[in-house]
């Protein structure tokens, strides 16, 4: 054990409980070479060595890490101290907590848009435009386009065409606001009766489909009733009942011809006293009486 020792003193630098010393090759070899000869460490951290021994006789090398956990601290500044008001003189926050004596800024304080008297910014600027908080914006369609569709096979001339089957071939953007107009640009090329399901139509377009034997009806659908119609999977995703069909608010109530269904119908639903007598027909039902025939007979 001695002779280790001498070995120590005859060291050029002296070694301490954790000391840097720069890095060359003669340390490096003399830490490669005397290692097993006496109970010392080198370690190697930022181009610094730091050498750290036991001075007890028999006992095991101490060897120094550089992160120890009684050592983890938050960066300086991530942590800041909350300012208490109105503890006394000697907070330096205390009687009028930083606030000053009187005036405004020491009471409850200033208005927002408050220009300190003069005529603020939000009266000194005029007024442009209107927005209309009741409009409501509809996805134009032409009829050239479904006609498009239906001559490519994607659109089915025999079913009701609703504003799901619009959606899903295409034929109008993924975002439908208030609703679909449908629009008389290619009526020209409608030459087969088809149905349709829209929430406005013009005068053109509806001529023209009438014309070939066809029916445009315009329904009315709120926020969720478009959701239920255009994306029923969500509520059965959720576990949710689809709801009831919503009755149009009454000013716009002369604008529809019918409430929407849900789920969407697929083949054209009849709401016209000839339309529903020839549907009872054909399943053999007895035609519904109107409510003149029965006063005639009573």
């Amino acid at each position: 054990m001695w002779r280790r020792v001498s070995l120590l003193t005859k060291l050029p630098f002296r070694l301490t409980s954790s000391i840097p010393i720069p890095i060359n090759f003669y340390i490096s070899h003399l830490a490669k070479t005397l290692t097993p000869a006496f109970p010392y460490s080198l370690s190697v951290s930022n181009g610094l060595e730091r050498a750290s021994f036991s001075t007890a006789m028999g006992s095991s090398p101490a060897i120094e890490s550089l992160l120890k956990l009684n050592d983890l601290r938050d960066n300086k500044g991530a942590r800041k101290k909350k300012k208490r008001k109105g503890r006394g003189i000697g907070s330096g926050k205390g009687k009028t907590a930083g606030k000053g004596h009187k005036g405004q800024r020491a009471r409850g304080g200033i208005k927002l848009g408050f220009e300190g008297g003069q005529t603020p910014l939000r009266r000194r600027l005029p007024k442009r435009g209107f927005k209309n908080p009741f409009s409501l914006t509809f996805q134009p369609v032409g009829l050239g386009k479904i006609a498009k569709l239906i001559n490519a096979g994607k659109i089915d001339s025999s079913e009701l065409i609703t504003m799901k089957t619009l959606k899903e071939t295409s034929a109008i953007g993924k975002q439908i606001k208030d609703g679909v107009r449908l629009m008389g640009r290619g009526a020209e090329l409608i030459k087969w009766p088809i149905h349709l399901e829209v929430s406005r139509v013009t005068a053109r377009a509806k001529a023209a489909v009438e014309a070939t034997g066809g029916s445009v009806r315009r329904v009315h659908y709120n926020k969720l009733g478009f959701r239920a119609l255009l994306n029923p999977e969500w509520f059965e995703k959720k576990r949710r009942l689809l709801p009831k069909a919503a009755r149009p608010p009454p000013k716009i109530r002369d604008k529809v011809d019918s409430i929407g269904r849900l789920p969407a119908p697929t083949k054209p639903i009849p709401f016209s006293p000839e339309e529903r007598a020839a549907a009872a027909a054909a399943m053999g039902a007895p035609p519904p009486v109107s409510r003149a025939a029965v006063d005639s007979i009573n």
